[in-house]
């Protein structure tokens, strides 16, 4: 497959995985239909590598963290949504307990999203294409100078929990590594191109505390072409 015709297959997978936990049928004529707020949803989605063909990262590890961490956490958004609808309902209850209850979708919904773009850009080689490191260097100085950076924020994160993501900061034009303290923590209008997991589900069951060797682990496994379709899908 050549590298353009498997940067469009990636894209209509995730548009089609996007789709399909959506409950919207990919072959469908017309606009999608309207989701409901309080009464939709989610699937979850299918990882799209085998769990056992990442280097480094093994099949048990892979397969709890899909299974207990981002399942639970579709579980929970899911039962969260239901439990909204039934709030709002009561006139009487508070606001205060309500917003409880938003503040638990905001950070399930963070959660399901970043942890769904995580599997995503895992199962390539590792090797960014000429195009993007040349993209990303001229962001950075350097394509090892945005490495060293993602890296750094990476393991200021071991031990504790978090996000490391490099996005596009659509209201300002910029390229830019940002640390997220947790699943409600992303910067305001920035599209995600490449995230890193650091909470301790995603490696202690391979690497215990050892968290610079998960994420050279990580490096060994990114899908460099899902990130270029993130950004070309900007454009």
């Amino acid at each position: 497959m050549e590298p353009t015709d498997r940067r469009e297959f990636i894209r209509t997978m995730a548009l089609g995985s996007t789709l399909a936990a959506a409950g919207v049928a990919t072959g469908a004529v017309g606009p999608a239909p309207a989701l409901d707020a309080f009464s939709w949803q989610h699937a979850p989605v299918p990882l799209p590598f085998a769990p056992g063909r990442l280097a480094g990262l093994s099949e048990k590890l892979i397969q709890s963290h899909w299974e207990n961490n981002y399942g639970g956490s579709v579980r929970a958004l899911n039962a969260v949504r239901g439990r909204l609808a039934q709030a709002l309902a009561d006139r009487d209850l508070p606001p205060y307990i309500y917003n409880g209850l938003k503040r638990e979708q905001l950070l399930r919904t963070g959660s399901v999203v970043l942890h769904e773009l995580y599997f995503a850009n895992l199962g390539g080689v590792g090797s960014a294409g000429a195009t993007l490191r040349t993209r990303v260097a001229a962001a950075f100085g350097s394509y090892d100078r945005w490495e060293a950076e993602f890296r750094r924020i990476a393991l200021g994160l071991a031990g504790g929990s978090g996000w490391v993501m490099l996005g596009m900061n659509r209201h300002l034009g910029l390229l830019e590594n940002h640390w997220m303290a947790d699943h409600a923590t992303a910067p305001v209008d920035v599209a995600p191109l490449l995230v890193l997991d650091m909470y301790e589900h995603a490696f202690a069951i391979d690497f215990g505390a050892a968290a610079a060797r998960y994420v050279d682990a990580f490096f060994a496994n990114i899908q460099w072409e899902a990130v270029q379709s993130r950004l070309e899908a900007l454009v």
